[in-house]
C-alpha cells in the first residue's frame, strides 16, 4: 500500500502561523491555521492519523492567541480613553486647592491648612510642626479623631504664641489608639496651577508644593 508520509507536524504548522500573528490580523491568522490543518488532514498517514486530542489542543492555543490580541486592543483603547478623561477632569482643578500626601506648610503663602489620613480611629492625635532646619516650634494636641481624612489649620503661631517667620515648615502626625500606634498619612494643601500627562499618568503642578498624581487627591477645596 502506498502512503503519504507526514513530514510536518500540526504543532510545527501552528507555530509558524503563530509566529506571523504579530504581522497579520487575527482573522488572517485563523485562516492560515485552518488551511494548514485541512492540508495536513488530507495528507495524513492512514496508519498514523492525527490525534484528536492534539488537534483540539492546537485549536485551543489559537483561541488563546486571538483572545489575548483582542484583550490587548481593548485595554489599550480603555487606557487611552481614561487618560483623556482624566486630563479633562484635572484641568477643572486649576485654581483650586487639593489635599495630597505630603508634609509641607507655608502659612505666609496662605497654605496653612493641612490634614492627615488615619487608617483607624485614634483616641490621641498630635501634630508636630518643625522649621526648615528641623527644629520643633509647635505641638498641637488634636484629641481623638475618626478614621479617614481629617483637615485642620495652623494659626501660624509658635509654642510661645509669637508668629512664626515666613518660610517652609513641615509637620508630622502621631496617632494612638489604646496606646497602640495608628498609621497616619500626612496631607498638605497645594494650589493646582497646571496639569500634564506623562509616563506616570496625569500630574498636578502644585507650585511650591511640587507635584502630585491625579489619583493622590484626598480632598478638593
Amino acid at each position: 500500500m502506498t502512503t503519504v508520509q507526514d513530514t510536518t507536524s500540526a504543532s510545527a504548522l501552528f507555530s509558524s502561523g503563530a509566529a506571523n500573528a504579530a504581522r497579520t490580523g487575527s482573522g488572517e491568522t485563523q485562516d492560515r491555521f485552518l488551511n494548514l490543518l485541512v492540508a495536513q488532514m488530507k495528507n495524513q498517514d492512514p496508519l498514523n492519523p492525527l490525534d484528536n486530542a492534539q488537534v483540539t489542543s492546537q485549536m485551543a492555543q489559537l483561541s488563546t492567541v486571538q483572545g489575548i490580541e483582542k484583550m490587548n486592543d481593548s485595554l489599550q483603547a480603555l487606557a487611552a480613553g481614561m487618560g483623556s478623561n482624566q486630563v479633562a477632569q484635572a484641568a477643572g482643578l486649576i485654581g483650586h486647592g487639593v489635599l495630597v500626601p505630603g508634609d509641607k506648610l507655608s502659612p505666609a503663602e496662605g497654605e496653612n491648612a493641612f490634614g492627615f489620613e488615619l487608617a483607624l480611629p485614634a483616641d490621641k492625635v498630635t501634630a508636630s510642626i518643625s522649621d526648615a532646619a528641623g527644629r520643633p516650634i509647635r505641638t498641637i494636641d488634636l484629641g481623638s479623631k475618626q478614621s479617614g481624612v481629617n483637615v485642620l489649620a495652623w494659626d501660624g503661631l509658635t509654642e510661645t504664641g509669637t508668629a512664626a517667620p515666613s518660610g517652609q515648615y513641615r509637620f508630622t502626625v502621631n496617632a494612638l489608639q489604646g496606646g497602640q500606634k495608628v498609621d497616619a498619612t500626612a496631607l498638605n494643601l497645594g494650589m493646582v496651577s497646571s496639569v500634564s500627562q506623562g509616563s506616570q499618568g496625569v500630574q498636578l503642578n502644585l507650585g511650591n508644593s511640587g507635584s502630585a498624581g491625579y489619583a493622590d487627591i484626598r480632598q478638593i477645596f
